[in-house]
This record gives C-alpha cells, structure tokens and sequence, in this order.
C-alpha cells in the first residue's frame, strides 16, 4: 500500500453488471478502511526530521509517541544518520530545495549562513505565537548563535561546549592530579603517566576520525589556544606558520604516544564507548559526553575547562538545533514539533520516562534549577554552562581574524575544506604521512578557498 488504496486486480471486462457494482462497493468499503485510520490517514500530516547519531536523539526518537499521542494529528518519522552523512545529506536537501526533510538537525556553523541564503525558515512569528515556549529561558549565548539578524532561525535540542573529562580512580592510582583550569602541557604530562597498553588503558582519547565536525573540532581549540589561526586579516592561508605546526604536532604526537588506538578511525561515539568502557583515562571532547556516562564512568569522573596554552578560555560551541527548510510544506506541524522537543516540558519528560542523566543539557536556564537534574548533574552542570557562557565565536583566536567560529572558520566553503583537510592529518594520526606533508596538502587547500575573499 503506497498511497492509501488497495488496488483490486480488474479485468477488461466483467460477465456482468452485478459483478462490477460489487467490485465498486469493495473498492469504495477498503479505501473508506484506510482512510479511517493510520498512516493513510488524509487528516494525518507526516513530517520527516533528520537527526544525528548521538544518544540524546535516540531519546528523542523513543519518546516520539509520547508527542504523536497528544497529536494524534502529526505523525513524526525520524531518520537518524552518522554525523558526516547527516551534515552531507541535509545541506544536499537544503541546497538543491528537494524538500526532502521538514525539521534538520544542524548547528551554529549552518545557521547564519543558511539564514543569509533564505534555505531555513525565520521562526519569530512561530515563537510569538507560542507564549508556552518560553524563549527567554533559552541559554543567551545559545540563541543568539543561533540567531540571525536578531530572529532566531532554530531552536536548541542541546547544546554543548568542550571539557576535559578524566577518571579520578586512574588518575589517583597513577598519582595525577588536575587543576580545574589545566594547561594542555599538564594534560599531555599526565595522559603519558597514566597511560598503560599492556592493560587497555589510553592516557587519553582525541577524535581522529576526518570530519570538520569530527577530528577538526577538538584540534580546532588547540589551534586558537596555540596561538595559531587558518587565515591572517587579508584571507592568506596561515596552516604552515609555526604555531599552527606546532598544535598539529602537538595533537597528533598526542594521540600516538597515549591516545586510543586505531585514533584515525575515532570520533565523539568511539571515543564515548572507549570511556564507558574503562579503555582510557581522560577524553577531551563535547560537555555533552558527561550526560552519556554509565556505571564506573559515571560514578568516577572528574571534569576541568578546556586545557589552554596562550588563549584563557579554548573550549567551542555548538548547539545542535532543529532548523525548518524553507521548502517545507508542512511547517505549522514541523514547528509544533520543534517546540515540543526543545521545551520545558521536553525535559521534564526525559528526565521523568528515561532518567534525569538523560536530559539534553545546555538549552535552556530553567535546566540548571531543576532540583532533580542537579542532583544527577551536578559534578559537571555548572562547568558546563561556564563553558558555554566564556565560548566566544567572535573572537576564537590569540590574533585577530577575519572569520567567526571556534571549531570552524564560518564561510561556506569550510564544510568541504574541513573535511578535506582533517583527511590529510587523519593520515598523519595514522602513519601514512608526515605532519609537515599533511600541512602542505592543507595549505594549499585552505589558500585556494583564501583566493576567494581576497581582493
């Protein structure tokens, strides 16, 4: 059943009338049956959401009939994919306008651009008509990244900054200890301390995995905080100066003396299960990993800043965020949606059915007092928000730069760039290539995107 009717063999001719208005009253009785109820329903809107592959939509997607049954009018499919695939496919969709999502999950890189661009809908007149969702409770850093020309343009599902997540019991076993603001000279010392192969155990575990929104956003960090940057005021290409020579030698020297193995392959979901699993003793990455902590992981972890070198605060933003394609043809239903998900209610709904551990953190202020949340959270709620709160997009670097963004350059060139150049240092995490070589490939690449803003 494709379309709502079962369609009934028929012959070219029948051996009599009596014959033919019966085979009309089945075919008007079982359209009438499909009609009724279902996914045939005409009175029933689908929307489709493309979500990425992290824990906290798969939450969403198991609490999806707890939305539908208080709209019994909406029916929501959720098309969760791996995070590079989500990022290809939804701008594929946004760009050509096939209209093939009603809701995408993208972020603070994609808003103001796709917002420019007219390929997401400005939500406004969505919000003021809904006084029950509450916007000024939003994270104010949040919405205003999320934000163009003062409209919000999508709404946070969560949000994250970076942290330094670490196993208490092998650090102390090890005789290490962190401050709560360590340098990234610190963390490297400690990482090799602890670090022991002969029982499974990595000092620490860095994404490798190529990826703008993978390896690129913690080395991205160190990079600013290294005093490097990807271009100068006047767009030249700056990948083969010193300092950021030194934070990729840095990073991937890192990874190959006390980081997880098979590193060039990892991202946040590898490096989240090696964590889990007791398979490494700290893990520099997304606050969000801290919600996602199970058994001894959970009970065991301490948290610290972003590690620095010469910038006083290194740790990104980002808030992945429902945004509404302006090819959509079902916006009133998507946004009912949107704002179910990214609500109050939302998160009191999770913590309720799936646990207060499972809330989406970073969204909104109201999370923090909820007495039940801070008693789950409260190792890491509050260093969470002060990471959000010292993120500052526009101004990422040491140095002045004509770009805004912390674990990004934010042009629309970088999602290709990125990916292209976090390939040639994932094959020096790897082996394949040295770093000097791998930032000549990347040079090159990152000048030629430079050549655009020239002039």
């Amino acid at each position: 059943m494709s379309d709502g009717i079962h369609r009934l063999p028929w012959r070219a001719r029948t051996r009599s009338n009596v014959v033919f208005g019966v085979l009309l009253l089945m075919l008007s009785v079982v359209a009438t049956a499909c009609g009724a109820g279902g996914s045939g329903n005409s009175s029933q809107t689908t929307i489709t959401v493309a979500a990425v592959g992290n824990p906290q939509m798969e939450d969403l997607q198991k609490l999806v009939p707890e939305f539908e049954k208080a709209h019994s009018d909406i029916q929501v499919k959720i098309v969760i994919l791996p995070e590079n695939q989500l990022r290809q496919q939804v701008t594929q969709d946004v760009a050509t306008h096939s209209g093939r999502f009603d809701l995408s999950m993208i972020g603070t890189y994609e808003v103001p651009l796709w917002a420019k661009n007219g390929w997401i809908q400005n939500l406004a007149s969505y919000v003021q008509k809904t006084p029950t969702y509450q916007p000024d409770d939003l994270v104010p850093g949040v919405a205003k990244a999320l934000s163009y020309n003062g409209s919000l343009y999508a709404v946070p599902f969560y949000a994250e900054s970076s942290f330094l997540m670490y196993r208490k019991d092998f650090l102390q076993a090890a005789g290490v200890t962190l401050s709560q603001s360590p340098t990234w000279d610190e963390v490297a010392a400690a990482a090799h301390k602890v670090n022991n192969p002969s029982k499974g155990i990595s000092g620490i575990c860095l994404r490798g995995l190529p990826g703008w929104g993978e390896q690129l956003a913690p080395l991205d960090t160190i990079v600013n905080t290294f005093g490097g940057k990807w271009f100068d005021q006047q767009w030249n290409a700056q990948l083969t100066q010193p300092k950021f020579k030194e934070a990729v030698n840095f990073y991937v020297n890192l990874i190959k003396t006390a980081g997880e193995p098979g590193a060039a392959n990892s991202g946040f979901s590898e490096c989240l299960s090696a964590y889990n699993g007791g398979k490494t003793a700290m893990w520099y990455d997304a606050t969000v990993g801290a919600s996602n902590f199970t058994g001894d992981a959970a009970a065991n972890s301490g948290y610290a800043l972003a590690p620095t070198r010469d910038k006083p605060y290194s740790g990104w933003l980002w808030a992945w965020s429902l945004g509404m394609p302006s090819t959509s043809t079902k916006k009133d239903a998507a946004w009912t949606f949107a704002s179910w998900a990214t609500s109050q209610d939302y998160i009191k709904l999770v913590g309720t059915k799936l646990g207060w551990n499972h809330v989406p953190p970073g969204t909104r202020t109201s999370t923090y007092q909820l007495p039940e949340y801070q008693k789950v959270a409260g190792s890491f709620a509050q260093l969470t928000l002060d990471s959000i709160t010292h993120a500052d997009v526009n101004h990422p670097t040491v140095d002045p730069v004509p770009y805004t963004g912390i674990q990004y350059v934010d042009i629309p060139e970088f999602q290709n760039l990125g990916d292209q150049v976090s390939q040639q240092f994932a094959a020096a995490i790897a082996g394949s290539t040295t770093v000097d070589n791998a930032l000549q490939q990347a040079q090159q690449l990152a000048d030629a995107v430079g050549k655009k803003y020239r002039g």
